[in-house]
């Protein structure tokens, strides 16, 4: 038995998703664990993942409510980055921003519970796309900073989704499709956007990008008929029989888990 606090499941694109689930300093295998008896029991503590303090409540997805009002991670422009208040001097970590917010992102199409639009630093190239559950990606356009990919992913919204439908992801693969055509389609209908966009902030910080696609296998046994959620503030115990992993979710004979929406939580875990 592996007991510690929760952290979101570490991936490593293969012929097939490797998954390893961190707790405290282990990382316990879960890919050798399908069709296997699993328990995670929580201990009913929560600890801030970046002060460590105990906290009755995880606040953005791990924690405690000051360090969550302090910390630009928290900051509703981590979620909105075209919202990115910087240049008016209210960043609530200036130094943190510089290093995370004005570095390279991409803009990307996936095909998660369908096609998708979406943002992510160079860094997080693939991990973002298995985090959200996604069977392909392509790169659509590099930009400089942070806020500049909110606003080339701003304009996409109105043709296509910028959200999972994680139910629909969960329940089974999406359809393949052409995504290297569905995005030249895409770029193709908002070429006068993107261009006055570049523009405005200049041609460096927006190139257009041609990448193949990224095809992804998750290691799933058996897509839920049916999606029942475990929640560990409702019943502090998991458990039956791995059936998959997809995305951030384990999947139960007995319902399905986010395990990133737990970090920070206490578990004890049993197989």
């Amino acid at each position: 038995m592996t007991t510690g606090t929760l952290r979101k499941l570490v991936s490593n694109l293969s012929d097939t998703v490797e998954y390893k689930l961190p707790v405290g300093e282990e990382l316990v295998d879960l890919n050798s664990l399908l069709e296997k008896p699993l328990t995670l029991n929580f201990t009913g503590n929560i600890f801030c993942s970046n002060c460590g303090n105990k906290t009755n409540k995880s606040f953005s997805q791990g924690y405690c409510f000051p360090c969550m009002r302090k910390l630009a991670r928290c900051d509703m422009c981590i979620v909105k980055p075209e919202t990115c208040h910087y240049h008016q001097g209210t960043c609530r970590e200036p130094e943190w921003g510089e290093q995370n917010c004005f570095i390279p992102h991409y803009v990307y199409l996936s095909n998660t519970s369908g096609l998708k639009v979406g943002i992510t630093r160079h860094s997080q190239i693939p991990t973002r796309w298995i985090d959200q559950g996604a069977t392909q990606a392509t790169l659509m356009f590099k930009v400089g900073t942070r806020q500049l990919s909110g606003f080339v992913e701003t304009a996409f919204k109105d043709l296509i989704a910028d959200k999972t439908n994680w139910r629909a992801m969960l329940k089974g693969d999406a359809d393949p499709v052409d995504l290297n055509a569905e995005a030249e389609q895409l770029k193709s209908k908002l070429s006068q956007t993107i261009n006055s966009l570049i523009t405005t902030h200049s041609e460096e910080q927006i190139e257009t990008v041609e990448s193949g696609i990224t095809n992804i296998n998750y290691p799933v046994v058996q897509h839920p008929v049916k999606i029942t959620s475990h929640n560990f503030d409702k019943n502090p115990v998991v458990s039956g029989t791995l059936m998959g992993i997809k995305g951030q979710y384990l999947i139960f004979d007995s319902g399905v888990i986010n395990i990133r929406k737990f970090t920070s939580y206490e578990v004890s875990v049993d197989c």
